[in-house]
């Protein structure tokens, strides 16, 4: 288990989707790490209340915010409210997304619409709308201490912007939208002294994992090369010092974050054997 530390701490972060998932265990992480936090949420409220106590029991501040990322107004009222109750903003992971498997010939312009609508404009809209609060934030600990890292924003995509699947022709594209809207910002973002990077997780799981009734633990680990399905504390391991001061030179990656998954080939082939030949 990683220990708690003070990588964050006065760090103010907004985490979107963050009632439950991986969101959540990103938000406990970056709570442990010293971090106040702004949480969002679209239909969780339980859990994101659950989520806020259990930040508040660490000794950080902590508050929820039901926001429907869809629609850009509260896309820009989630920021402008979480800035209110944090007072200033040095990070946001968007991570609010949704996902649909369906047949490319069966999809409409309501899944199209509903799966874009979310997974893509909402993070363009939050991350515009967080940006002119961090460049502020900034200017006021250079002014006051002299030293500023930078802000830092990151895109939570998935490992389908990178690989194919059936039945995720929308989705995908979301992903992949996220991937190369991410790198651009980064690059438009320099100046202003904020990261932007992409985690991509693969296999995460999630209480969702559980509504399919044929689904257990050792069928999940057996999805991962690495033996073992991935958590959402996981992810709260590797964005908090994708978060943090530390990775102030990383911008504009996407962090495939998957137990080797899109490192293996998917043909169904036993391995071949062992033999020597020339190299090339």
């Amino acid at each position: 288990m990683v220990q708690n530390s003070d990588q964050h701490a006065g760090k103010l972060i907004l985490l979107t989707a963050a009632g439950t998932g991986i969101g959540q265990g990103i938000a406990l992480e970056a709570a442990r790490q010293g971090a106040d936090v702004a949480l969002s949420y679209s239909h969780s409220s339980k859990g994101a209340q659950e989520t806020v106590e259990t930040i508040q029991a660490m000794g950080r501040r902590a508050i929820a915010v039901q926001a429907d990322l869809s629609k850009v107004p509260d896309c820009l009222r989630l920021v402008d409210e979480a800035v209110e109750f944090l007072g200033g903003l040095d990070g946001l992971v968007n991570n609010a997304g949704v996902t649909l498997t369906l047949d490319f010939l069966d999809v409409t312009e309501k899944d199209f619409n509903d799966i874009y609508f979310l997974n893509i404009r909402g993070q363009f809209f939050t991350a515009q709308r967080a940006v002119p609060y961090m460049t502020k934030r900034g200017e006021q600990l250079q002014q006051r201490t002299g030293n500023w890292a930078g802000g830092s924003i990151i895109n939570v995509s998935s490992v389908h912007g990178f690989v194919g699947c059936p039945g995720h022709s929308v989705y995908a594209g979301t992903k992949g939208a996220i991937n190369a809207f991410s790198r651009e910002l980064a690059v438009e973002l320099c100046p202003s002294h904020i990261r932007v990077n992409v985690l991509a997780p693969g296999s995460i799981e999630v209480q969702s994992y559980f509504s399919n009734g044929d689904y257990n633990r050792e069928f999940g680990n057996s999805l991962v090369p690495w033996g073992r399905i991935g958590l959402p504390q996981d992810c709260g391991y590797v964005a908090s010092f994708m978060l943090s001061d530390a990775a102030e030179f990383l911008t504009g990656q996407v962090l495939y974050f998957d137990g080797g998954l899109t490192a293996k080939m998917a043909l169904p082939i036993q391995p071949a054997p062992s033999k020597r030949g020339a190299s090339t």
